[in-house]
């Protein structure tokens, strides 16, 4: 059964701040009216029922993206949620401050309007070139300036990194990521013709593809687009303001400007931060300003918690506090929130906490993790081990190359979801 209702928003917002901060409804402040039409999300065909019996979105973000661009919100539960782009940091500081079940509650219930909670995709993260990256950057044990216990190794052979994926897959993981520790491609013209090999051998093994390689410049990232590279990480880490204490080899700029270029050239962007390095809350709060003020938002966030290293200047400095699960679900949270459409992936750290632990973060909001026995230099769950995670959690993984779900609250009938159009006599006006 349908039920519609038309409501109409004149120059102000009727929304007060708070109401605003959860709703994440921007200011409606126009040139004229906004139309809104509110009705149950069962009776939206496009979405539910035009993708077959599977109820899958397309796998392509930008597809996916195309299919809402005239949705305004999402409500569910008494929780109201919005894709938006104009986020202030003292609205993304008001959620993340909220009371701690609060918060759970609110992301919980957005990432049910938007996901299916039960599945979470699992990607692999191979270290193609370790070591002898001439970055100064003070968590990592590839720095050559630090004294760690990680020996520079030459690139992988192609036929390595192949039979590297193919283990990968056959152990469940539907993407593959491979990442090489050196500050930019620049002018390898022998290695970066090598990873594009790798690219397309994995691609052509129907897994996801993803790299993390430094610094790309707008037509690297066109000529792996072309090979088939699903996705690029390049983290920011940390808010502008902390940054230069983290690294002073590359500046902030130079990550934006890369990540624009893998955006421009159509491949998904993924981008999140690392806990644990030495940043405060209004640190974590502006890093998630960043990523949600984006012109589209990354299609992934990892959120990492320091594995701290012996040998590095954060990883020996005894003043910076260990993260805790806590922490972890307070951040996961939030990047749901306030980016809710974008996958939030439960990254490196993972080995430390506890299957509860884990849980609670995926209630955050999680749905996609890095399985493997390790993240480029430290220990990760190996996949025997999430395997019996996933049965105990009721999870199954998301496939290579096909789209995440309808939520199932969605498709039930559950969600109520207002569309924006423009008044008519304004338009033609």
């Amino acid at each position: 059964m349908m039920q519609s209702v038309v409501r109409r928003l004149g120059r102000k917002n009727a929304l007060s701040p708070v109401q605003r901060c959860f709703s994440m409804a921007p200011n409606h402040s126009t040139g004229g009216d906004v139309i809104i039409d509110r009705h149950i999300s069962a009776a939206q065909t496009d979405v539910s029922t035009a993708q077959g019996s599977s109820q899958r979105l397309p796998n392509d973000v930008h597809e996916r993206n195309a299919l809402y661009v005239d949705e305004d919100e999402r409500t569910m539960a008494g929780i109201t949620a919005r894709v938006r782009h104009d986020w202030t940091r003292d609205e993304i500081a008001e959620i993340y401050h909220l009371p701690f079940v609060e918060l759970m509650y609110h992301a919980s219930t957005v990432h049910r309007m938007y996901w299916d909670p039960s599945e979470v995709q699992q990607c692999t993260l191979l270290s193609i070139k370790t070591g002898g990256c001439t970055e100064d950057c003070g968590y990592c044990s590839q720095s050559v300036r630090h004294k760690t216990f990680v020996k520079p190794t030459p690139t992988m052979k192609v036929q390595e990194v192949l039979e590297a994926a193919r283990r990968a897959k056959d152990a469940g993981s539907t993407r593959f990521c491979m990442g090489a520790g050196w500050r930019e491609l620049g002018n390898k013209k022998n290695a970066f013709n090598h990873i594009l090999e790798m690219v397309s051998g994995v691609n052509g093994m129907g897994l996801e593809v993803c790299c993390t390689l430094g610094m790309l410049n707008a037509d690297q990232a066109q000529r792996l687009k072309e090979a088939g590279l699903t996705a690029y990480n390049h983290n920011l880490d940390t808010s502008p303001e902390h940054y230069p204490n983290v690294i002073t080899t590359r500046s902030y700029e130079d990550r934006l400007q890369t990540i624009a270029n893998v955006r421009d050239a159509g491949i998904s962007v993924c981008c999140g931060g690392i806990l644990g390095i030495g940043e405060k809350d209004k640190d974590r709060v502006g890093l998630l300003h960043v990523l949600a003020t984006l012109p589209d938002h990354p299609e992934s966030v990892p959120i990492n918690a320091l594995v701290a290293v012996a040998g590095t200047p954060i990883g020996d400095d005894e003043d910076i506090e260990s993260v805790d699960a806590f922490d972890m679900a307070r951040m996961i949270a939030t990047a749901r929130i306030v980016m809710p459409r974008t996958m939030v992936r439960l990254s490196a750290g993972r080995l430390s906490f506890s299957d509860a632990e884990q849980f609670l973060m995926f209630q955050a909001g999680a749905n996609s993790i890095f399985n493997g026995d390790k993240l480029l230099t430290t220990a990760n769950p190996e996949f025997d081990t999430d395997t019996a995670l996933f049965q105990k959690f009721g999870f199954r993984g998301k496939p290579a190359h096909q789209g995440p779900r309808v939520a199932p609250a969605e498709a039930d009938g559950k969600v109520y979801i207002s569309h924006v159009k423009a008044n008519q006599e304004q338009q033609y006006a």
